[in-house]
């Protein structure tokens, strides 16, 4: 999938640009709106709000403190054979030390990226400091000439770059989960 990136000042437009494309075959998953102004994204009732916990990096930089885990976790192991304690103490507390790194890594880099903005979204943040709002859209291979007509017929959307975007399997259980849940009594 790919992800078109567009900005406006107008979140009325923006409601119907999103009612255009769901009506034209996309699901609400694949459109979001990037805004500061949370009560006006949530006084629309058709926009699709990105969720705080994606707005930020602690995915990503879970990931990476995950793996920096799984490198410190066997080196505790090492450290422990090679300087002869483990035949003094047993290897229980340096497994359970190593299960310690690895779980205070992928915390700690979680930590670190919940206080940073998500890596793609930081080049829109002068815009949202102006007001602004990003509107981006994931599309799949056919999507894009409905993409292009829809957005050509509102003027006020300004074309702010592509980027890689959610694994198409993600956004498709994300839509069944969510029409699992209106679905609930």
């Amino acid at each position: 999938m790919k992800r078109h990136y567009y900005i406006s000042d107008d979140l009325d437009d923006l409601e119907h640009v999103e009612e255009e494309l769901e009506s034209q075959g996309f699901v609400t998953p694949q459109i979001h709106v990037l805004s500061r102004d949370d009560a006006g994204v949530a006084n629309h009732e058709h926009l699709h709000e990105v969720e705080a916990v994606m707005r930020t990096n602690v995915v990503r930089s879970m990931k990476i403190g995950a793996l920096v885990g799984i490198v410190a976790a066997p080196l505790v192991l090492v450290i422990g054979y090679y300087s002869g304690l483990v035949e003094e103490f047993t290897w229980v507390p340096f497994i359970f030390l190593s299960i310690v790194v690895l779980g205070f890594c992928t915390w700690e880099g979680g930590f670190l990226g919940i206080q940073s903005p998500h890596y793609q979204f930081k080049k829109f943040e002068d815009v949202l400091d102006q007001g602004k709002h990003v509107f981006f859209v994931d599309i799949e291979v056919g999507q894009k000439e409905v993409l292009d007509r829809v957005v050509r017929a509102h003027p006020r959307l300004q074309p702010a770059g592509e980027a890689t975007a959610t694994a198409g399997w993600f956004v498709k259980s994300h839509q069944k989960m969510r029409l699992f849940m209106k679905s609930m009594p």
